[in-house]
């Protein structure tokens, strides 16, 4: 049965041409031939992009993305600067700017220039399969760029940019951002209290073949967990002079965090334990040492791992839920927990449902099939949530494909197709007095 509903969607998405797209008016007719008369040219600019590496630390490369990037906006009419970012150690963001006639409704787009491969990945170059392309950051998000671009020079042909109010913002430390967030995301909060609403062009969510909605995203955050104990021998462990050691301690923790933190849409993991004599962690955090005997009372030990939620008040009673756990302590130790700055949440709200309701008006004039709400579980963090308290937005403009963030990455064609035309439409409409 799945598999004949995924054949049905798949068939239903193999819309070829803006004839059979009988809901559209004259002008996005053209804008929908427009798009389709440009996929050469998206693919020869994403492969352009591909070949720069940009990996987030390649400062270098970030920057050399958005000059190529530059005068694609330029010719768009928008206004372009580069905002540096070495006070949060990063290398910085785009902002282009397009002035309309303030009638309609303000959109920030957000997207991002780097990509989790540096320049000592062995996965490089870009190569076209038949309607799949592979290449490092082909789908996140290099991808979600070109399709934003070709929705914006779609508007230019027809006619519907000229009257459209929007600020982009690419951020370059997406996959890895700077700190302290107040600076990093300073551009992009300033730019979403200009707007009315927020776009994001990351990667398309499709089940069982059908393409999906999405109007949430959880948080991350990462937290650390260190334990301290009185060393002893083995012998006298939970005498009232020894205590329990640094390890069942951690234990302790650790299991009272997965019985007593079970809440909907909130997930929380321990990614990496260290315990013995001593413990300690690497310059990274994704590795560390230790070194014990089997007769001793541990005197250290830690872990670290993840916190998501689906909104900032489920992760602030969290993780008070959490501090008070830590807090009661077994005899002879003690443990603190420390939490960084990570992505807050972005809730769903009534606001950003009637942007997918007007997402899937545009389906439906399309000939596409309506994209359901996403289960927020299935969408990890992101840029957008730094603004979700500010305007209601969508989540998932950008390419569709398989493998994000894994050698082998890919790009599907046709969902690079039903993107832009579908991101055309529906900025051109939001861009109407009274939308």
């Amino acid at each position: 049965m799945l598999k004949r509903a995924a054949c049905l969607a798949a068939c239903a998405l193999a819309f070829t041409g803006p004839a059979s797209a009988a809901g559209l008016s004259g002008v996005e007719r053209r804008m929908v031939a427009a798009v389709d008369a440009s996929q050469d040219a998206q693919l020869g600019l994403l492969e352009q992009l591909v070949a720069i590496n940009s990996g987030t630390m390649n400062f270098a490369g970030v920057e050399a993305v958005s000059r190529r990037l530059e005068p694609e906006f330029r010719a768009l009419g928008f206004e372009v600067r580069w905002s540096p970012m070495a006070e949060a150690g990063r290398a910085g963001h785009l902002i282009a700017t397009h002035t309309g006639s303030g009638k309609g409704r303000r959109m920030l787009l957000i997207g991002h220039l780097d990509t989790v491969f540096e320049p000592d990945s062995p996965f490089k170059g870009y190569v076209r399969s038949g309607n799949t392309v592979t290449g490092p950051g082909v789908n996140d998000m290099k991808g979600g760029i070109v399709i934003m671009l070709g929705a914006l020079q779609a508007m230019k042909a027809a006619g519907t940019l000229k009257d459209a109010d929007i600020t982009v913002v690419l951020t370059g430390d997406e996959e890895r951002m700077g700190k302290p967030t107040t600076i990093a995301r300073r551009d992009l909060i300033e730019a979403a209290r200009r707007s009315d609403l927020a776009l994001d062009f990351e990667g398309l969510a499709t089940e069982n073949g059908a393409d999906m909605g999405s109007i949430a995203r959880r948080s991350s955050s990462t937290w650390t967990l260190r334990v301290k104990a009185k060393p002893g021998h083995s012998s006298g462990i939970f005498s009232d002079n020894a205590g329990y050691g640094a390890i069942f301690e951690l234990s302790r923790i650790l299991d009272a965090f997965r019985e007593d933190l079970r809440e909907p849409n909130a997930t929380y993991s321990v990614g990496l334990v260290l315990g013995g004599a001593n413990a300690d962690l690497n310059a990274t955090a994704t590795g560390g040492k230790a070194s014990g005997k089997s007769n001793i009372i541990a005197a250290e030990a830690l872990a670290i791992g993840d916190l998501r939620t689906l909104s900032n008040a489920q992760t602030e009673r969290l993780k008070a839920k959490m501090a008070s756990i830590v807090q009661a302590s077994l005899p002879g130790a003690r443990a603190s927990l420390e939490f960084t700055e990570g992505y807050p949440a972005m809730p769903p709200t009534e606001g950003s449902r009637r942007l997918l309701a007007q997402l899937n008006g545009v389906n439906r004039d399309l000939g596409y099939p309506e994209m359901a709400e996403l289960d927020p579980l299935k969408r990890g963090a992101g840029d957008i949530a730094f603004v979700s308290d500010i305007v209601d937005g969508l989540v998932g403009l950008g390419a569709g494909g398989q493998g994000a963030h894994a050698p082998g990455e890919t790009m599907d064609i046709p969902a690079m197709r039903r993107q832009t035309r579908r991101a055309a439409l529906l900025m051109s409409r939001l861009a109407r007095p009274g939308s």
